[in-house]
């Protein structure tokens, strides 16, 4: 036992040591830190003769009441007459003094129409709110010319009433929903993430060991069972120290700035109404998830003698994590349906689509007990076919990217 927990301490240490642990955690600290910082990272950057526009009145009668739109908009767009011709001011755009030109003319009817110009058309939120504002005017002109009050233009242009209720007890809202949503999308994505780079790793350092000979040396004095079992479970509380480490800088990120976080980007993906139980299953379905398809990658791993083979190896392996993924971005929208609620007791893609289902419906308690126990079965009928194919894949060397050696490697175990 001792050597297990020497193999295990080994695995462990190693990965935490190494350069590309320390980079890659360092990253994703720092994008949470930046995250939580967007909007001051943003208006640093901000000039306000960036967003200066200058515009060209034709008319004679525009230029004021799209000003006063913009403004009650908000905008940061500042208009500004221009005086003169429209090369200077081509010039002057080129330059960068103005964001734009805009060229405001009346149509045959006697509605407004615009030209924008600019160095490039990839402005779009500049053109989108101008535009906005002057179909704002135009929605004014018109109502004049039909002979429209005010309110009945108000009231032509409001949006439809339109109410949803649940009538099963204990239902989700629209709003509970939405923010459901936006929470089990960013953990769903961490999920996926974290279980392809840890089963990665995992059949990344047997192969590793493999083709150094280093496992031939390791086989004489530890079993390849305990091998195996020792790398899956090191490498495992790597990823733990790592989603520890993430967790504590996002968490005293967010509490340092809660009061600058309320509604918005925070409101939208459902943080402020981030429940213990969601969190909870996201540990237990991320945890379980790794193990499974750590112990698939360990299998496939012992079965190539060059690094070079692990990728071809464990590509199917991924597809299997990708389709999960791809059922669970579907069930976004429809995790009622009944192709999303089968897949989620298929083992290979539980972690990922029973925890979307978790999150966003109301299940009864022993739907997420199944497919927690689906896994756990899984994985401990995975590791007893993958510990026979490990003892002898392990002794396989020579060219080897096909999954006939699974039987080979069989044949090894039986014979030893």
């Amino acid at each position: 036992m001792n050597n297990f927990f020497l193999i295990l301490g080994h695995s462990y240490m190693s990965k935490l040591k190494a350069k590309s642990f320390i980079i890659s955690t360092i990253i994703i600290a720092a994008a949470l830190v930046l995250l939580a910082n967007f909007d001051s990272v943003i208006s640093s950057f901000t000039v306000d003769e960036g967003s200066r526009v200058a515009v060209q009145d034709e008319t004679g009668k525009l230029y004021e009441p799209l000003l006063e739109q913009l403004e009650m908009m908000n905008s940061e767009i500042q208009l500004k007459p221009a005086s003169e011709s429209t090369k200077e001011i081509e010039k002057k755009i080129e330059s960068e003094e103005y964001k734009g030109l805009l060229v405001l003319t009346e149509s045959s009817d006697g509605l407004p129409q615009a030209l924008y110009k600019s160095n490039s058309l990839s402005e779009s939120a500049v053109t989108g709110e101008l535009q906005a504002a002057l179909q704002n005017v135009k929605s004014s002109l018109a109502a004049g010319k039909l002979d429209l009050s005010g309110e009945e233009l108000s009231l032509l242009s409001a949006p439809v009433d339109f109410e949803k209720e649940a009538l099963l007890e204990g239902a989700k809202s629209e709003e509970e929903l939405s923010q459901a949503r936006g929470i089990v999308y960013v953990l769903l994505f961490f999920i996926y993430f974290s279980v392809i780079a840890y089963a990665n790793m995992t059949a990344m350092e047997v192969a590793t060991e493999k083709s150094s000979r280093v496992m031939e040396i390791l086989i004489s004095s530890v079993s390849p069972v305990k091998q195996m079992f020792a790398k899956i479970i090191g490498i495992g509380l790597v990823g733990l120290t790592q989603l520890a480490v993430i967790l504590g800088v996002g968490y005293f990120t967010l509490i340092r700035k809660k009061d600058e976080l309320v509604g918005g980007f925070f409101e939208g993906f459902g943080f402020e109404s981030l429940s213990l139980s969601v969190i909870i299953y996201a540990i237990i379905f991320f945890l379980l998830g790794y193990f499974l398809y750590a112990t698939l990658a360990a299998l496939l791993g012992s079965l190539v003698s060059r690094i070079e083979d692990v990728q071809q190896m464990i590509m199917p392996m991924t597809f299997l994590i990708m389709i999960g993924f791809f059922i669970s971005m579907f069930g976004l929208g429809s995790p009622e349906s009944g192709f999303v609620t089968v897949t989620s007791y298929i083992p290979f893609f539980t972690p990922m689509v029973m925890f979307l289902r978790v999150g966003m419906l109301n299940l009864p308690v022993y739907e997420p007990i199944i497919g927690i126990l689906v896994l756990v079965v899984s994985i401990a009928l995975l590791g007893v076919f993958g510990a026979r194919v490990y003892r002898g894949g392990v002794l396989l060397y020579g060219k080897s990217n096909s999954y006939k050696d699974i039987k080979k490697a069989i044949d090894l175990t039986s014979k030893k």
